[in-house]
């Protein structure tokens, strides 16, 4: 391939000068680049120390992590890139991330050696600089030298290129994070070789997602930061009520003030944000976002803040309108209250993850019950062939947070759902009620009203921290901070 043509080329498009004259002119009368190198950045060394967990669950074996590659959008435009979560765990980089690296743990006598590799700056001896319109420097900026990368992550680098001679190597005792980069994962398949799979589990995902399990103190540093930085975007939200209430498409006005705060603050959202007023509130995953925000009703905004280093809150408040709620909206606001505290309540190390749920649910259907919505009483409805009171929570209370949302996803159940609490393990507690606009076994006052709060807990030594405390949680509380915004 020359060095002008990208993987999505458009040559009938292309307009671009291909005469030597033209190359020799623009090759050449350029300042000379300094090779400066940063010092190592703050996540450097705990990245290490994750490389060396790793490695002390593989001896032996090739450990491959891919960034992932661009991924196209429309025609020749990519949606922003973001590195595979486990890459960017493995290595410290965020959103800085080359596209296409691969983190290589080769194994030796004692432990593994880890090479990054990356695609090298081009040179001004090249025409990729220029005529690239998918890796040029002059249309996407210039990327770092393999020596600046090195000396930021702390990590030995190679050029992209001699991956291949590392890929074309692949055998049975390598492991590849299978869904990081498909097309990898494809070429290594076309080996015969199976690569990183037992009984049809990517074994390695599965290892990185339960070594996330509990977070290191840099990362409960910046689960810190997201969250402080999420709370000022909801305070931007509040600020912008009069115009949001005024605007036919007010969630989208949420939606939009929020991004804002994102991008100023960190590096984007950590997950598309839920803006839901009214009867949207009980859609429990509304993205649309393209419905009125109307005085009188509660509005649902479930919104987190990824940093640069791709750390996020998840945060969600429900707020009413016109800054009062009406005495059926706070009395549905104040039982997920309750169930959230008392979720919060119990948790500390030894306590098992799905106990968090199960005290939350209890709430529910004490209050569901109270309020004769249920066919049965609350102990009833709570044995697991019946549960009527999961009419109005279908989701689960908890989910892990970090580097993703929802954070350790491919963890085995004994160690998310049945595992034991540990210090330093961070998930949302996020209970709610939501009664679909048409339920006829609710009163006609409480159908269309939906609510949830959830909250970034840290497991402690003797307990747990509500790391969004700071952002108004009870009624009244809620009630001042939009009569302040």
């Amino acid at each position: 391939m020359a060095d002008s043509e990208a993987p999505r080329a458009t040559a009938n498009r292309s307009t671009t000068p291909g005469s030597d004259t033209f190359k020799d002119y623009i090759s050449s009368e350029w300042a000379d680049r300094p090779d400066t190198l940063p010092a190592p950045r703050e996540q450097s060394a705990f990245a290490a120390d994750r490389r060396a967990r790793l490695s002390a669950l593989h001896t032996g074996r090739r450990l491959v992590v891919p960034a992932g590659q661009s991924k196209v959008r429309s025609n020749d435009c990519d949606y922003p890139f973001r590195a595979h979560s486990a890459f960017s765990h493995l290595t410290g980089w965020g959103s800085d991330t080359v596209p296409g690296s691969v983190l290589v743990l080769e194994p030796t006598a004692d432990g593994h050696e880890a090479t990054l590799y990356l695609r090298a700056s081009a040179g001004r001896d090249s025409d990729e600089f220029y005529a690239n319109s998918e890796i040029g420097e002059f249309w996407i900026g210039p990327r770092p030298s393999l020596a600046q990368v090195a000396a930021d992550l702390g990590v030995a680098t190679r050029d992209l290129a001699e991956f291949e001679a590392v890929a074309a190597t692949f055998d049975a005792d390598t492991l590849l994070v299978r869904e990081a980069d498909p097309e990898l994962t494809r070429r290594a398949d076309a080996t015969g070789t199976a690569v990183g799979t037992a009984d049809g589990v990517d074994v390695l995902a599965r290892d990185l997602s339960e070594l996330r399990l509990v977070k290191d103190p840099y990362e409960v540093s910046q689960m810190r930061l997201a969250v402080a930085t999420t709370k000022r975007g909801f305070d931007d939200v509040i600020a912008d009520f009069d115009d949001i209430v005024a605007h036919p498409r007010g969630e989208r006005l949420v939606e939009g003030t929020f991004n804002r705060r994102a991008r100023a603050d960190g590096n984007t959202v950590g997950y598309d944000t839920i803006a839901a007023s009214g009867d949207h509130a009980c859609v429990l995953h509304w993205t649309r976002n393209d419905g009125v925000v109307a005085s009188g009703d509660l509005i649902l905004i479930d919104a987190g803040i990824e940093l640069e280093s791709l750390y996020t809150a998840d945060i969600t408040r429900t707020l009413p309108v016109s800054g009062r709620f009406t005495e059926v909206q706070r009395l549905v606001y104040d039982a997920v209250l309750e169930a959230a505290d008392a979720a919060f309540a119990i948790v500390k190390p030894g306590i098992r993850f799905r106990e968090i749920h199960a005290t939350a649910m209890r709430v529910i259907a004490e209050r569901t019950a109270e309020w004769g919505f249920l066919p049965v009483s609350a102990e009833e409805s709570l044995e697991p062939d019946h549960q009527y009171h999961r009419r109005y929570m279908v989701h689960g209370t908890s989910h892990h947070l970090g580097i993703d949302v929802h954070d350790c996803a491919a963890a085995r159940r004994d160690l998310y759902l049945d595992g034991v609490l540990e210090p330093g393990m961070v998930f949302t507690i996020e209970p709610g009620l939501y009664f679909q606009p048409d339920d006829l076994t609710v009163p006609a006052e409480f159908r269309g009203i939906g609510v949830r709060i959830e909250d970034d807990i840290l497991v402690t030594g003797d307990g747990a921290e509500n790391l969004s405390v700071g952002i108004p949680r009870t009624a009244s509380d809620v009630e001042a901070w939009v009569a302040r915004g």
